[in-house]
């Protein structure tokens, strides 16, 4: 399912203002996770524990301390063959929505699934994030 563009866009926002660089199409995937270091990799979406958690969760996570390397996001709905593209790197995880993904040198070494998610606060997203982050990732804030 597709969705409206101007229903998308200030949700799109939230991870971009942030540093977050959007993926558009499956070759935009592949260049993006075969850079070297890390990459977190943010299925964002329209629903609630997205916006209401996930997005949080994750803008908390990236204030100070160790972060990735590289901060891209795919939207779930909106470039499907993108959103596809980058869960086929996720694997043995099935597809969900929204989904957060650490990679090192295009390797999955973290991921959040939505189950992962939903019902928690944005804070305790943030800190296991963090944790990953510090095992898995070298760079400073």
């Amino acid at each position: 399912m597709r969705y409206d563009p101007r229903l998308v866009q200030p949700m799109r926002e939230e991870l971009t203002r942030i540093g977050f660089e959007e993926l558009k199409t499956p070759e935009d995937v592949d260049a993006a996770v075969r850079r070297p270091g890390t990459t977190l990799v943010v299925v964002n979406s329209v629903c609630g524990c997205a916006a209401g958690r996930a997005r949080p969760g994750v803008a908390l996570a990236l204030q100070g301390g160790v972060r990735p390397d590289h901060l891209v996001t795919v939207f779930a709905g909106m470039e499907i063959e993108a959103t596809a593209r980058a869960r086929s790197y996720f694997t043995p995880y099935p597809p969900s929505s929204p989904q957060i993904a650490l990679l090192k040198d295009g390797k999955l070494v973290f991921m959040l699934e939505r189950k992962d998610i939903e019902g928690r606060m944005p804070e305790d997203i943030a800190r296991d994030l963090k944790a990953a982050f510090e095992q898995h990732c070298q760079r400073a804030a």
